[in-house]
């Protein structure tokens, strides 16, 4: 096999064109295989395996820069940079990550998990060769998806305006491709990048300005050649914002692809190589729905089926959809709004059952936090779902928009806490301390799937502003649904478990750990009070005062940042209230990133497991009884 021999993109440059299409197929089915035991990012993978290639063989990497934006079509960079061998650990625990890592090699050479990033990124690499009297080439990939976040459309305006040599290759895995359209873009993409076409378009106009009249001649002929570019160029966007357009080029035809790079790699100034994929490319399950095999669980290649774990609890995604199916059908006013993240946060249900009243935004999370605003201002019930690592990228909105006018519009923030394989990039661990300083905002986390159907109609209900629900990914506890939805009383937190020795105050999916530990510490004797601290703003003050009280040692459990999270909030309150004496030990994630794994191995990595929360509640007591 030829891709036993691929240790580096050296070696791919030594092949032919028919070996490289070989090679081509060889990684197709690689990834296929090895996905269906690991998981991961297929369906992106399989589109960019010829485009992938094309740029190892007439670029060297690491010298020039690969930047690819959101990282999880890299799978056959990385393959082709020396990681083939460790693909049997991608996403896993200490394994190799599912998105660039510098630490990981010398060609990854910018960290991303988050859409849009690239061409600023690009920007930054391609001012500081210039700057130091460099020379190589900066390429960012970028999809066309990525393409519609606001960010990637601020740097691809300055990226015109400067008119630094960047390669831009569009993905666009949308559109489809006519092979006589191809062939005359990839002929006019010639013509203008040629020296000769150049040079003569100067000459003319200068010949036509030395004429009487010349200037106003020169300007009908500029006028007249860009009549002839709106009819046959179609990236006449890209062209008015300064960029050399080539394309569209058939991204899973090597000649083609080879030949539009290297008229990219001799142009002066920004380019833009418009490329046609497939997603899902060479496997029929990815290519007849590439959505669902966008990121994968492990499957059986032959049947395309996935190997699902077995469990008894529903996922929260579809508690999520089901509930807020529910209560749009008694309140016309809720409307759904997500950033691309439609299936992910299950909200495709919702769209067929209220296809007026559902609308994905695109990669667009400050647009849909704004716009989310403006329903609000017009008496609506916005629901905005939005994975808590997404959110971060519309803090200002939240602020500016939101919070500072008091809007009801309700949060409802997916995948908060740990993510699993997914890793750094996205955990949902920040979004605790960037929401609970804000003024008028309210956050909540259930502890199970059902309180969660009671939040949700408590956050709709709500129209004392901005609410927020933090909900974890995967699947719920198994407990049964209540028929009926009721309201929780804003700021009010719930005992599961009475003790008289140590209180533990848990939050969300903390809650089982905090029960868990209590029944480990009555082995030992222990009593522990168990709280369900189901808001985390407002805080329960009349809780808090009893505690304080009775002079319970405090555990916190969340499974977001410790600093600025739920247990400093437990801290403040003590601390404005002036009551001293009261000991507390927040848990929490530690002041650091957590790379991927699954979630119970991210739990045992930061400490959160209820054998620690019981050791904690230990080492209180302890130090409580020296005291005494």
């Amino acid at each position: 096999m030829l891709l036993e021999r691929i240790q580096s993109p050296a070696d791919v440059k030594r092949l032919s064109l028919a070996e490289l299409e070989q090679l081509a197929a060889e990684i197709r089915q690689f990834l296929i295989e090895k996905l269906s035991i690991t998981g991961g990012h297929l369906a992106p993978n399989l589109g960019v395996v010829e485009l992938t290639l094309a740029l190892h063989v007439l670029f060297d990497s690491p010298r020039d820069k690969f930047i690819w934006d959101v990282g999880h079509q890299s799978y056959v960079h990385k393959i082709l940079t020396g990681r083939r061998d460790r693909f049997d650990t991608l996403r896993q625990y200490k394994g190799l990550c599912g998105f660039p890592k510098r630490s990981e090699s010398e060609h990854d050479v910018w960290e991303t998990g988050h859409s849009s990033t690239s061409l600023s990124a690009a920007m930054g690499m391609a001012i500081a060769r210039d700057l130091k009297g460099e020379d190589y080439k900066v390429i960012a990939i970028i999809g066309d998806g990525a393409l519609t976040g606001g960010m990637a459309l601020e740097a691809l305006n300055h990226i015109g305006h400067e008119q630094r040599d960047i390669i831009v290759v569009l993905n666009d895995n949308e559109m489809s491709i006519s092979p006589n359209v191809g062939a005359l873009h990839n002929y006019l993409g010639k013509i203008r990048t040629g020296r000769t076409y150049t040079k003569t378009k100067e000459e003319i106009e200068q010949l036509l300005r030395k004429f009487p009249f010349g200037n106003a001649l020169a300007r009908t002929a500029e006028r007249l050649k860009d009549t002839i570019k709106y009819l046959f160029v179609p990236g006449i966007l890209f062209e008015e914002l300064g960029y050399t357009y080539l394309g569209p080029v058939d991204g899973h035809k090597l000649d083609e692809l080879l030949e539009a790079l290297k008229q990219a790699a001799r142009t002066r100034g920004p380019v833009l190589v418009h490329v046609i994929t497939k997603k899902g490319k060479g496997y029929k399950p990815a290519e007849a729905d590439s959505d669902t095999w966008h990121g994968v669980t492990p499957y059986k290649i032959e049947s395309g089926e996935f190997i699902k774990k077995p469990s008894h609890a529903p996922d929260y995604k579809n508690v999520f959809a089901d509930t807020l199916i529910q209560l749009a059908e008694r309140d016309s006013r809720i409307v759904a709004i997500t950033p691309a993240m439609l299936g992910g946060s299950g909200l495709v249900k919702f769209q067929k059952r209220f296809p007026d009243r559902c609308f994905d935004v695109g990669i667009a999370e400050q647009h849909a936090v704004t716009m989310a605003g403006g329903l609000a201002i017009q008496g609506m019930k916005p629901v905005c779902a939005i994975y808590s690592t997404f959110l971060q990228r519309a803090y200002d909105q939240v602020v500016h928009d939101i919070c500072r006018q008091n809007l009801n519009v309700v949060f409802a923030v997916d995948r908060a806490g740990l993510v699993g394989a997914d890793g750094e990039t996205h955990q949902g661990v920040f979004d605790i301390g960037f929401l609970r300083h804000l003024p008028n905002m309210v956050v909540m986390m259930p502890k199970d799937e059902n309180e969660f159907r009671h939040m949700l109609y408590t956050a709709v209900s709500y129209d004392g502003g901005p609410i927020a629900v933090r909900y974890p990914r995967g699947n719920g506890v198994g407990v049964p649904l209540d028929p009926e939805l009721r309201r929780i009383p804003i700021g009010t937190w719930e005992v599961v478990r009475e003790g008289s020795d140590v209180a533990l105050l848990a939050v969300g999916p903390m809650v089982q750990v905090a029960l868990e530990a209590a029944a480990r510490l009555e082995e030992e004797g222990v009593s522990a009070h168990v709280v369900n601290a189901r808001f985390i703003k407002p805080l329960d003050r009349t809780m808090l005062l009893e505690l304080a009280e009775r002079g319970l040692p405090i555990v916190t459990v969340e499974e977001g940042a410790v600093l600025a999270g739920f247990g400093s909030a437990v801290l403040e309150f003590y601390a404005f209230e002036g009551i001293g004496g009261v000991r507390v030990a927040p848990m929490g994630i530690p002041d650091r990133f957590v790379e991927h794994g699954s979630v119970a191995e991210q739990r045992r990595d930061v400490g959160l497991t209820a054998e620690n929360v019981a050791a904690c509640a230990r080492k209180l007591l302890t130090r409580a009884a020296q005291r005494a």
